[in-house]
């Protein structure tokens, strides 16, 4: 049933490789778990109990209770795959809630830290692909995958702008500025292989396909150039470009079309990011603003 629901993945829903290959390692932790506990590898015929204890002991094993939910929805998946064809009756997912937790703060990188990135560093740095990650990232706010992911052939400089395939093999185009076309046009100058039909349009030394290890690694090393702050991800660099724009005055419904929100409120968690800076906006400009002294 696993294979049959992967192929559903796959072939119906069309999702990215990336995606089902953590449906699929979410899928074979609990069967390894069933297996330990139920002595049997049928999990369509897991109850409740066994998905609680699932939980339970992914808990005492110190898992996330972010990762414990992804887990725990890629049951609900499999599990509403098993009832669409009629393997099951019910799910055993059907009323276990996610766990609740608190979303760690991620503070993006402010505009100052990135001009001294960019001062400092970026202007001097030899390594052109390590500077097009920087830059890629914080210019068009695509994800890490997105951006390991990137083919040879979605990449229109000519035309200003990037075919990104997002999440769900959803396709959407994002504008680059004619500084960053002519930093991917010297890019391709010392770019290896020279084969670049239907490959990804950023490879390692060796010519291969970009991990997204070495990614992190990238950006970790030069934000730490310039912040103490904690995180120091390709994800702040999204949420960094985000948060900029949107102070910057770009549409909301824009922003997140170049993000690949599915929805709006995704998109209006970065509108939080600097809510001092916007207060200090309302008092300014308001038209009650001043009177509230006299209240």
């Amino acid at each position: 049933m696993l294979e049959k629901f992967l192929d559903y993945l796959q072939f119906e829903k069309r999702y990215s490789p990336h995606t089902i290959t953590s449906y699929k390692k979410d899928l074979e932790d609990f069967l390894h778990f069933y297996l330990k506990t139920e002595s049997s590898d049928d999990i369509s015929k897991a109850d409740k109990k066994v998905i609680r204890n699932f939980i339970v002991d992914l808990s005492e094993n110190n898992i996330a209770k972010r990762s414990i939910n992804r887990k725990l929805s890629s049951l609900r998946s499999f599990y509403l795959f098993l009832l669409k064809i009629g393997e099951i009756k019910v799910s055993p997912t059907e009323t276990i809630p996610s766990l609740k937790f608190y979303a760690e703060k991620q503070t993006p990188m402010s505009k100052e830290e990135m001009q001294a990135l960019n001062d400092r560093v970026l202007e001097e740095e030899p390594n052109l692909l390590e500077k097009c990650i920087i830059e890629v990232l914080y210019q068009t706010g695509i994800r890490k995958a997105e951006l390991c992911g990137l083919m040879f052939d979605n990449v229109k400089l000519d035309e200003n702008e990037l075919k990104i395939i997002g999440k769900g093999n959803k396709e959407r185009f994002v504008p680059i500025s004619e500084d960053l076309t002519h930093l991917l046009r010297s890019y391709l100058e010392i770019r290896k292989p020279e084969d670049k039909q239907e490959s990804c349009f950023f490879v390692n030394p060796k010519g291969k396909k970009l991990s997204g290890k070495f990614v992190y690694v990238v950006v970790n090393k030069y934000l730490s150039l310039v912040t103490t702050k904690q995180k120091k991800s390709p994800h702040i660099l999204r949420h960094s470009f985000a948060t900029h724009v949107l102070d910057n005055g770009a549409e909301i419904s824009k922003v997140k079309k170049i993000l690949g929100h599915s929805s709006l409120a995704s998109t209006q968690v970065y509108t939080n990011a600097n809510i001092e800076q916007l207060k200090k906006v309302f008092n300014q400009a308001h038209p009650r603003a001043s009177k509230k002294e006299e209240l």
